[in-house]
């Protein structure tokens, strides 16, 4: 992730997405405090940096060691479920392909709604679908794929109000398709699954998702391999 995910069109595609989300909700708010729970290595957190105070929440030391040699500072180590943070503490909150790895997700997302201030944002992604469940969904640890209308009820019985919640990866999703209907019949041990592609594809698939991230601040997308949610806290 560290070598990948600053030019890798999935991960530069999903952060576009979820940044251009973020800074609509914070109606030009200057500085305004984001906790990135699963920093991973830090891309989000440096780009946030720019605009923002963000703070990395993870629960892997090796993950905050690799957000260090991005020169973030504000990093805790703590998992989803149970954050050392103050109750009604900050602005937003950004989770990327951080709900599904958590068993307890309804507990992470009251957990969310606990750290956030009144009128604060949640902007998360998850996968879709479990029928598109696979070796990828089993290499990567997760507990489960989501349906909108589920996550919908989740964000809701935490206390959230949700703004939008979409598909994503909506163009790509006939060909994500077809790819994990191929993973699911290779034998071996499961692998996670990130396609080599030349550079004019790489950048053709970025300008893509950068389309999708326009249509999904107007319109809901009906279908796609990933989940993406604007929640509100009353």
């Amino acid at each position: 992730m560290f070598n990948l995910e600053d030019h890798y069109w999935w991960f530069v595609g999903r952060r576009r997405v979820a940044l251009a989300l973020l800074k609509s909700a914070m109606h030009g708010r200057p500085n305004p405090t984001v906790v990135d729970l699963g920093c991973g290595t830090g891309v989000v957190l440096r780009e946030l940096q720019s605009w923002a105070s963000p703070t990395g929440v993870d629960m892997s030391e090796l993950a905050l060691d690799y957000s260090r040699q991005r020169d973030i500072l504000r990093l805790v180590q703590g998992d989803g479920t149970h954050m050392p943070l103050a109750p009604n503490s900050v602005d937003a909150f950004v989770g990327l392909d951080v709900f599904e790895h958590i068993e307890q997700d309804e507990e992470a997302f009251r957990e969310a709604f606990r750290v956030l201030k009144p009128g604060g944002t949640l902007v998360m992604s998850v996968p879709a679908f479990q029928a598109l469940w696979g070796p990828h969904d089993v290499a990567l640890m997760h507990f489960r794929r989501y349906r909108r209308p589920e996550l919908r009820r989740k964000l809701q019985a935490a206390g959230f109000t949700v703004d939008r919640v979409s598909y994503s990866v909506f163009f790509l999703f006939p060909i994500v398709v077809l790819w994990r209907i191929a993973e699911k019949r290779k034998k071996g041990p499961a692998t996670a699954s990130l396609v080599r592609v030349p550079e004019w594809m790489n950048r053709m698939l970025i300008g893509l998702q950068t389309l999708e991230g326009n249509l999904i601040q107007r319109i809901d997308l009906p279908i796609g391999s990933s989940v993406v949610a604007v929640a509100t806290k009353p």
